[in-house]
């Protein structure tokens, strides 16, 4: 009895651990949404705007709406490099602890307008990708890429962690939820945009 009973218990065991070593289903779905409520709410925004629309700007230091959709891309791109090196790393749950913010708290600091920061000259929009379609596609390109990892990985996410980041480590799934939220933020700021009084008027 005992022969059978002990490699009963280990087959438990060995499952438990597997289980929790597992991306959850629950935080497979919530990030594949943000990133594709983020991605569409972004594109419904662009739709039918004309050229003078897309690079009108309120003030001189002032992004338009083309800059603010470069600024999103060089930043998608970014933050999949960031990805890939937090997965490269490797799990580490020993720096559990060292998380200070919650998935709420960490889309508060990134999705406030209230919060400027000075934008470092790399994340800079310049032209970098060239014309604002060649600039929109590869956005799309990029984001749409994440969301496929996000649906098929069985990386431990949640035991992966970045410290790049200004405000302290966040785990692979904070820094997923960050880059969508960095989406948002910019979206909000060509609401700006478009809510000046000297924005141009559609063409009838």
């Amino acid at each position: 009895m005992k022969k059978l009973i002990i490699p009963f218990v280990a087959l438990l065991l060995f499952s438990f651990v597997a289980d929790t070593e597992k991306l959850s289903d629950e935080d497979r779905k919530m990030v594949v949404k943000h990133l594709k409520e983020s991605r569409d709410s972004m594109s419904k925004l662009l739709k039918g705007l004309s050229e003078e629309q897309l690079n009108f700007q309120p003030e001189e230091a002032v992004w338009s709406i083309a800059q603010c959709l470069e600024h999103i891309t060089i930043s998608e791109n970014s933050f999949g490099g960031l990805l890939q090196k937090t997965v490269a790393a490797g799990p580490n749950p020993a720096l559990k602890d060292s998380v200070k913010l919650n998935d709420e708290q960490l889309m508060g600091i990134i999705k406030s307008r209230a919060n400027r920061v000075k934008t470092p000259e790399p994340f800079e929009p310049s032209g970098k990708f060239g014309s604002y379609e060649e600039t929109l596609n590869a956005f799309m390109a990029k984001r749409n890429e994440h969301i496929a990892y996000m649906e098929r990985t069985e990386d431990d996410l949640r035991n992966l962690y970045n410290g790049d980041l200004p405000f302290g480590p966040i785990d692979g799934v904070q820094l997923i939820l960050f880059m969508s939220g960095h989406t948002e933020r910019h979206v909000d700021q060509m609401k700006e945009v478009m809510a000046h009084k000297q924005f141009p008027a559609d063409v009838e």
